[in-house]
């Protein structure tokens, strides 16, 4: 049995592919390349801080991100943010240390624009060559999918979106007749039925074999397996558990079982103290510059009208818990019962100060205490009051697994166009879409791209009242 679970466990190991491992080395190796390049241009010999310099840069650097598949605007952003971060560090390190004075100023500013510069062009470069390398046929492998429904769809579109993988959709195998297969064909090539497929793929040397059959269908795929014993084509599973909505989807292993992630937080592990640290660092940061500020809020709301300073409200947190949420008391009223209306335009129970207030969100400055109480994190999905919690947890599809994680001051769907009142179904619907969205493809870049995006976003939007 320990042999079979091990043998199990091994097949569904990852592989490094050649352009997997590419992605990985791509950016280390720039960042040293033009370190390198710009100390020779300043006629710097590479003496032993520079080698202590690179050991440094190239620890925090690797492994890099793979950003090969993405779209050229999605890689500059990116690139320009994760450098960002990196030499904030590397400055902070250096200025500490004194590090930072052994070499050449000029060479260090010259090495700080350079590299994003460089960086951009050579995912640009790598991503061109892939494609054109991939076009040759000594490169090109040719690829069939097993089982014509959403997931081979899916899995057709992806090949087809990331030429550089240089993977060639010769078509389709389902023994369904072409007649019930229209509509889903969107113009895909029907090969045959399932029983023809090994023939085909010995015939057409076919290398690449997904089968996108559903789960249910397991007496057909073993029959399929057995058949395709006969032929060297490589063979992959993709079942129809990765149509649903995954949220942070991945292997794992319990033991020596191997098991799939299905919905988990994003932030387990080494990532979960990254955002808590990032968290504790920024709150910390943004309250001692804000105090000022923060006194005469509390200050004008003190005399604008009657009522305490801070509004208490009871909010879903992590893993569906209540917590406390501060904020200015921006309203004539603290409503915190089973039935609370949401703020609308021209809403009467709003201050003359607390519509100031709420259009530029200082409202919510005190929510970074919240931060530092690790109730909340900066960037999250907002949270929502209880009552509203209640009625949208029936109404919408999957809207309690924003609550995997903490709730955020700010997030994906505010700087999407969610922000303010959503006076609708289809509204919230879409912001819950986005608040699935970052839980997916969380990164610390991606939080401080919705930093930065926020700032713009309150000083341009309307739509918060």
């Amino acid at each position: 049995m320990l042999a079979m679970l091990g043998r199990q466990q091994g097949l569904l190991r990852s592989r490094l592919t050649p352009v997997a491992l590419l992605g990985i080395v791509l950016e280390p190796a720039v960042i040293l390349a033009t370190l390198i390049g710009v100390a020779w241009w300043h006629g710097e010999e590479l003496t032993a801080p520079y080698v202590i310099l690179a050991l440094i840069v190239f620890s925090l650097s690797f492994p890099g991100a793979s950003r090969l598949g993405d779209r050229y605007r999605k890689i500059a952003r990116g690139v320009v943010i994760d450098w960002a971060l990196l030499a904030a560090l590397l400055l902070l390190l250096g200025y500490a240390s004194g590090y930072l004075e052994i070499f050449p100023q000029e060479m260090i500013l010259d090495w700080l624009w350079l590299t994003p510069v460089a960086l951009v062009a050579a995912h640009g470069t790598a991503r061109l060559l892939l494609t054109r390398a991939s076009a040759s046929g000594d490169f090109r492998k040719t690829a069939v999918i097993v089982g014509i429904n959403e997931t081979g769809l899916r899995l057709a579109r992806q090949l087809s979106a990331r030429p550089h993988l240089g993977v060639r959709l010769a078509g389709f195998f389902d023994d369904r007749s072409r007649d019930r297969l229209s509509v889903l064909l969107e113009g895909e090539e029907l090969l045959g039925t399932l029983g023809k497929l090994a023939a085909y793929a010995r015939q057409h040397h076919v290398d690449l074999i997904y089968i996108s059959l559903p789960m249910a269908s397991q007496p057909r795929i073993l029959q399929l397996l057995d058949d395709l014993r006969d032929t060297t084509a490589s063979i992959y599973f993709a079942p129809d558990i990765f149509i649903t909505d995954l949220i942070q989807g991945r292997m794992d292993n319990v033991g020596d079982m191997p098991v799939v992630a299905v919905c988990d937080s994003p932030f387990s592990g080494v990532d979960g103290i990254i955002k808590r640290g990032s968290d504790i660092v920024l709150s910390l940061a943004i309250l001692l510059l804000a105090a000022p500020l923060m006194l005469a809020i509390a200050i004008g709301v003190k005399l604008s009208s009657p009522g305490p300073v801070l509004f208490r409200q009871r909010r879903y947190g992590e893993d569906g818990r209540e917590i406390v949420v501060y904020k200015f008391r921006s309203m004539t009223v603290c409503e915190d019962g089973p039935g609370i209306a949401q703020a609308t335009r021209g809403d009467q129970r709003v201050t003359r100060l607390g519509a100031v207030l709420r259009r530029t969100s200082l409202d919510e400055l005190p929510q970074f205490i919240n931060v530092l109480q690790g109730r909340m994190s900066i960037v999250g999905p907002r949270p929502h009051a209880v009552a509203h919690n209640e009625l949208y947890r029936k109404l919408i599809r999957g809207y309690m697994v924003r609550h995997k994680v903490k709730p955020g001051i700010t997030g994906l769907a505010q700087v999407s166009g969610y922000r303010g009142e959503t006076e609708t179904v289809e509204k919230m619907q879409k912001r819950i879409e986005y608040d699935l969205e970052y839980l997916r493809h969380w990164s610390l870049s991606l939080d401080l791209w919705i930093i930065a995006k926020t700032v713009l976003v309150v000083l341009r939007d309307r739509n918060a009242y």
